[in-house]
């Protein structure tokens, strides 16, 4: 048996294609409304970012200001006693610089703190806020490659010292062990914590 398509089952198809096209174009609003919004979003996102990583570098750079003036503080306090603490320990002084750098032509470089100097003798000082065993070991590896870095030194005797603000205990012992002068606070200036028959390893 065959059914035959009126006009009015047309009209209800054409009415039913129409609903759906009107539902499917306001659903394509909808999300292109929601595209956009989260759009919007990202680029409030991103302008948040940029603004937090400019934030951050301004802070970074502070903070790299800061404990640079507070390094050249610390070494300011040691460098002025350098002169008279090794003098007593037979190590005359003739000169003493402070933040020595040198460059090698394969890249590495080295930086010393303080550098105290005499015809025959060098002594290496490292100079730390507060002063751990891993400086003192750092500072162990920059005295065996400091005459590669400082030729014209290659014949003087090298000696190590270390100086902290804050000095920890372990650090310390582990550096007089070692064969090198610590350099302690005292007073508005510092003085050697080692024991006055103390000898110094040389390099």
């Amino acid at each position: 048996m065959s059914s035959t398509t009126t006009f009015d089952d047309v009209w209800k198809l054409f009415q039913e294609t129409d609903r759906m096209v009107k539902e499917t174009s306001a659903q394509m609003r909808e999300t292109d409304r929601k595209f956009q919004e989260t759009d919007r979003k990202f680029q409030e996102t991103d302008r948040k970012f940029r603004e937090t990583e400019r934030l951050v570098k301004d802070v970074s750079r502070q903070v790299g200001n800061l404990t640079g003036k507070w390094g050249q503080f610390v070494e300011n306090l040691v460098a002025p006693g350098c002169r008279t603490l090794f003098a007593e320990r037979g190590i005359p002084v003739h000169q003493v610089h402070q933040r020595i750098k040198a460059n090698l032509d394969d890249g590495r470089t080295m930086e010393i703190d303080i550098l105290v100097v005499n015809t025959d003798a060098v002594v290496l000082v490292e100079v730390k806020s507060t002063l751990t065993v891993a400086d003192v070991r750092d500072h162990l590896e920059r005295l065996a490659q400091f005459k590669e870095f400082f030729p014209r030194y290659g014949d003087c005797r090298v000696m190590g010292a270390v100086a902290g603000i804050v000095t920890e205990e372990d650090a310390e012992r582990f550096a007089r062990n070692q064969g090198l002068f610590v350099m302690v606070q005292s007073g508005d200036g510092v003085t050697l914590a080692n024991e006055s028959g103390f000898e110094p390893r040389a390099w």
